[in-house]
């Protein structure tokens, strides 16, 4: 891949999403690039994460869901390109920007002062107060027993009072055991707290010598911060003045002078701790706390020129969504008559978006749309272009979810398991049109499958997902002739196309592990019949097989005993070849 452009890198990804009271980690860790022009295929079972890891390209997490950490930098020339106009107003407020970072930066000075207040006072909130472990370990305590509760209440309420009172009457007993326990916890922290808060304010000689230490460390800090800066560090939030306006440019004046005021308290906080602002990671991690930073390249008489680092993990703002979501980004989903609105005729549904996002007439939009239906395959456009949704046909339908995601020339075409609500032969075809499509478009593809039959004909790379992780990551032949973990090999065991006359179809056992809980070695670990005792223990790396090929499983280690894959999917090649057309 290296003589194609990276597009989308994903570093450390992990996802989460706020369920009932508990925390859910659907992806854990996830690093993967995806190259321009490519096509890459997500598969793995159901839950295993593979559409929450796509929407989170173009900001469609569900309301309780959000990225906990990790990076998504999209590299797209068109949206990195920033611009701002350079009038008296701005000029103004660029120069009101540089005399608050000016009067900051004093602050700077005394950064390791300031750190060591911080420390102080935090070793005297720890004497006063149990610990940050002790409290999640309570905590954790707690919650477990009100799932416990909830579990058994819900399941109370499934039993016939008629004919199941001791099963009624054996659950509301564990109810009130349950309470009794919750309240006793709840109790035995209060109480651990209080202690803790009396012992700390009994200790006289440890005070004593506190506010001596605190006076000493606040006369030194005031004397190190009242010094006036100098010229270079002038010069530094000159430009950092620029860079603060080029970065909320985009945005109305209400909401510009909000996110400046955001910004310079981001500034004052990082100076105050010894935040190294010259860092390039450390500047972006500041700009973050507010939004994505645009930094400054060159200027005119009325213009300010910028390009940014669009990192799709940090991006908090609706308005900038817009102008990723369906214009760089689009996504076509598995069933196309809950993806089109039931009212609107065909026509205006993909006009909609062109007017949305492209700088057009409704005239030049409809020309667009008749275009793009004549693309995707549509009969006698111009009669069909007033119809309505349930006029056409499943598969119809569904090539003009792919004229609306196309619309706008996105860079990525996320499809979201398209084929999954056709017959075979429809399958066929859409398949097609969206690898034709991708010829004359350029567009990258991230294809969600269950279908490996699908995989072996789109992809060009395949990554296995489970348990909201990457296990295996090649190409399609690296995949499928020489797989190397064991789900992957359960996986392609599981093809029905691979079975024998009178065999029985081989399924994998048991279930995905449950991802409310912390995972220890190998999340497979349970379900692989080739389990060694480390993957009960440590999580394996990613281990390198080739320059294309990567799997997680300590079966790679060079210590681990030789064992070959399932006599199943022993000479794969011809099987698959015979199975699905390649």
């Amino acid at each position: 891949m290296n003589d194609k452009k990276l597009l989308l890198s994903v570093k450390d990804l992990e996802v989460k999403f706020r369920v009932r009271g508990r925390i859910l980690t659907a992806i854990r860790n996830i690093s993967l690039d995806i190259y321009e022009g490519e096509s890459i295929a997500i598969v793995g079972e159901s839950g295993s994460g593979k559409s929450v890891f796509t929407k989170t390209f173009a900001g469609m997490l569900d309301s309780n869901g959000f990225i906990s950490s990790g990076e998504l930098v999209f590299d797209d020339d068109v949206l990195a390109d920033t611009s701002v106009k350079l009038d008296n107003s701005a000029r103004a407020k660029i120069e009101s920007i540089e005399k608050r970072l000016n009067e900051y930066s004093k602050l700077e000075a005394g950064a390791a002062t300031y750190n060591e207040i911080q420390k102080l006072e935090a070793e005297k909130e720890s004497k006063a107060h149990i610990s940050a472990e002790e409290k999640e370990k309570t905590e954790a305590e707690i919650k477990e027993l009100i799932a416990r509760k909830t579990d058994i209440f819900n399941l109370k309420q499934t039993f016939d009072p008629s004919k199941e009172k001791d099963r009624i009457k054996k659950a509301a007993k564990e109810i009130a055991d349950l309470e009794e326990k919750i309240k006793a916890k709840e109790a035995q922290a209060k109480k651990h707290e209080a202690e803790k808060k009396h012992a700390a304010a009994a200790d006289s000689e440890y005070l004593k010598q506190y506010h001596e230490k605190l006076a000493r460390l606040k006369a030194k800090y005031h004397e190190e911060t009242s010094h006036e800066i100098n010229e270079k560090t002038r010069q530094r939030n000159k430009l950092l003045a620029k860079e603060i306006y080029l970065s909320v440019g985009r945005y109305n004046p209400f909401k510009r002078n909000k996110m400046i005021a955001g910004l310079e308290k981001a500034f004052m906080k990082a100076f105050r701790i010894g935040v190294d602002v010259e860092n390039e990671d450390d500047r972006n991690g500041v700009f973050n706390n507010v939004t994505f930073r645009v930094k400054f390249t060159d200027e005119t008489e009325d213009k300010l020129h910028g390009n940014c680092v669009i990192d799709l993990a940090k991006i908090k703002e609706q308005k900038d969504w817009t102008q990723i979501r369906g214009n760089r980004i689009a996504t076509v989903f598995q069933d196309p008559m809950t993806s089109l609105n039931p009212i609107i005729t065909i026509g205006k549904q993909i006009t909609s978006v062109i007017l949305k996002h492209q700088n057009c007439s409704e005239s030049e939009a409809r020309h667009r749309a008749l275009d793009l239906m004549r693309k995707v395959g549509i009969p006698n456009a111009e009669h069909r272009f007033d119809d309505y949704p349930f006029q056409y046909s499943g598969g119809m339908r569904q090539r003009i979810v792919i004229a609306i995601a196309l619309s706008c020339q996105p860079k990525i075409l996320i499809c979201d398991e398209p084929t999954t609500a056709l017959d075979v032969t429809i399958q066929a075809q859409i398949l097609q049109l969206i690898k034709d499509l991708q010829k004359e478009f350029g567009y990258t593809i991230v294809f969600i499958t269950h279908d490996l039959g699908v995989v072996a004909n789109v992809a060009d790379r395949v990554a296995v997902l489970y348990a909201g992780q990457v296990i295996e990551l090649g190409t399609v032949e690296d995949v499928f002739y020489d797989p190397r973990h064991p789900y992957t090999w359960a996986l392609l065991s599981s093809l029905p196309q691979l079975a024998q006359r009178n065999t029985q179809l081989y399924s994998i056992t048991g279930t995905p592990p449950s991802l409310y809980n912390k995972i220890t070695g190998d999340s497979f670990a349970p379900r692989n019949p080739y389990c060694l005792r480390v993957d009960t223990l440590y999580e394996p790396p990613m281990f390198k097989i080739s320059d294309t090929h990567y799997a997680k499983t300590w079966l790679l280690d060079p210590r681990s005993p030789k064992i070959s894959k399932p006599e199943a999917i022993e000479n794969i090649h011809e099987k698959l070849i015979n199975a699905f057309n390649i």
